[in-house]
């Protein structure tokens, strides 16, 4: 499905089309980016082990997390596990590059899977990270959803390989993502 422009606008359908996927596909584990909570909580009582994958504490300003520790609570609450940590597709790097400039082999991958939409390298940079976490297991088809700025307008299926042999991810399927972004 493609939907005309990119945004939170997209978000209500995304879920309802990874989880009738995941049900029809018989995939167990949906990654899902949030900042706030609002999206991830859409998932309530889907029936699937659900990650979900902040923006690292420091994203917007030092030292303050975007999400609320009210919201991780009412999160974990669902049966969710939530995930925070160095984002796999900048971290450090992103810091070389500020500091010299240039860009840096990671950075490209990124740029690169912007060309499919911001939410299609978010989905990969999630499913990545929650498998390095431990919180989806190895081998197996996921589902990830991400989007441009808020929301989710992007769902696919995948199957993450570590960070440490990112270049063995295999995006299966897009689900859903914008025409236009």
């Amino acid at each position: 499905m493609y939907f005309k422009l990119a945004g939170p606008h997209n978000t209500q359908k995304t879920i309802e089309l990874a989880i009738k996927t995941a049900n029809e596909r018989n995939i167990n584990h949906i990654v899902v980016a949030s900042c706030s909570g609002s999206t991830a909580k859409l998932l309530k009582d889907c029936g699937k082990n659900v990650v979900v994958v902040t923006h690292v504490n420091g994203f917007s300003e030092p030292g303050k997390m975007e999400i609320s520790e009210k919201t991780i609570e009412e999160l974990k609450a669902m049966g969710f596990r939530i995930y925070t940590g160095t984002h796999v597709l900048s971290g450090a790097e992103r810091g070389i590059s500020r500091k010299f400039g240039g860009v840096y082999p990671v950075e490209i991958m990124a740029h690169t899977l912007r060309m499919l939409g911001q939410g299609v390298k978010v989905a990969v940079e999630i499913s990545v990270m929650a498998l390095d976490a431990g919180l989806i297991p190895y081998g197996e088809d996921v589902i990830a959803i991400g989007g441009t700025s808020e929301g989710a307008d992007t769902a696919v299926i995948i199957r993450p390989s570590h960070a440490a042999s990112i270049f063995e991810t295999k995006i299966k399927e897009i689900i859903c993502k914008p025409y236009e972004f």
